[in-house]
This record gives structure tokens, sequence and C-alpha cells, in this order.
């Protein structure tokens, strides 16, 4: 890969977006970035945190934020949140500036990934997280579709096969 197009991961919680971009970056010799991570550095909190003092509007402002800088960079990996796609504008800069991977899974195997991370802030303190999960997918699905130029189910491969199978598919993008 002569020129290194930036390619962002979006999908959403429990799709393997970190774990999957971490393995890709290092396949292609690129620098991998979490969006999340990188808000809760810079905020020198945790989402969860902002999530309490901010609400989830506040929490999206950063993440905006956060986007428009990074997607500016060359030859990087960049997981994004679940919930990014919720914002036109990110939508529109992850478009235009790389190559965006829908990362794709199914609502009970998101559950199976997520009960037991205390790092959900959509997903604590709710009486049924299977129908949060159901209800989020209903309306992001169709946005992590609109905006992807790859689509990949995430649900019966190890994330070394996955970053592997990405890995073709982006050169047969690049060509």
């Amino acid at each position: 890969m002569a020129e290194k197009r930036n390619i962002f991961l979006v999908g959403p919680m429990g799709a393997g977006k970190s774990t999957i971009g971490r393995q890709l970056a290092q396949m292609l010799g690129m620098d991998f970035i979490d969006t999340d991570a990188e808000i809760e550095q810079r905020a020198g909190a945790d989402i969860s945190w902002i999530f309490d003092v901010e609400g989830e509007e506040g929490f999206r402002k950063r993440e905006e934020r956060i986007i428009n800088e990074l997607t500016q960079k060359q030859g990087i990996v960049l997981s994004t949140g679940g919930g990014a796609v919720m914002s036109k504008e990110n939508r529109n800069h992850l478009s235009a500036r790389g190559i965006v991977i829908y990362l794709e899974t199914t609502v009970e195997k998101q559950f199976q990934r997520t009960q037991r991370d205390k790092k959900r802030p959509l997903l604590q303190d709710v009486e049924d997280p299977r129908q949060v999960l159901e209800d989020l997918s209903k309306i992001r699905n169709p946005l992590y579709q609109e905006v992807a130029d790859i689509t990949l189910p995430t649900d019966d491969q190890s994330a070394k096969v996955m970053a592997n199978q990405l890995v073709d598919l982006i050169e047969n993008i690049n060509g």
C-alpha cells in the first residue's frame, strides 16, 4: 500500500472495533486510535463520568470535535464509538476522509460481549440491556450501512482472521 489511506471502523458496541482495529493497524504498520480512549485521556475522566456530568449530548459534542480532528490525520486506523454515526457531521467526515468499515454483529452477540462490561453508559442502570441494544440497532444499523465502504460480519471469527480479511478487502479498494 503506497498511499496510507485512513481506515475508520464503525459499528455497535461489542462488535470488536477496538480489538480488530489494533490487529489491523499492526498488520498495516499504521497508528491505532480509539476515539473513546482519546476522549477519556483528554477529559481526564472516563466516559461514564462524562455521561453523568454532561449527559449524552455533552459527550457527543466532544466526540464530534475529536472525530473531526482525528480524521484529518494520515495513515491511521480509527475505532469510533457505537453512537458516532448519529452525527451527520461525523458521517460526512468519516466518508470523505478514509475507508469506512462497518463491523456488523447481532444483538445477541453484542449482549454476550457487553453484559459484564461496566464501561457502557447506555447499558448501565437499565432494566433490559438486550432491549436497549435492540432499540439502538434499529436506529444505528442503517447509518452504519449508509457510511460504510466495506461491511464485515464479526460474529463467528477471531479478530486476527477478520483483520486479515480486511487487509485483502482494503487492498482491493486501493487497487
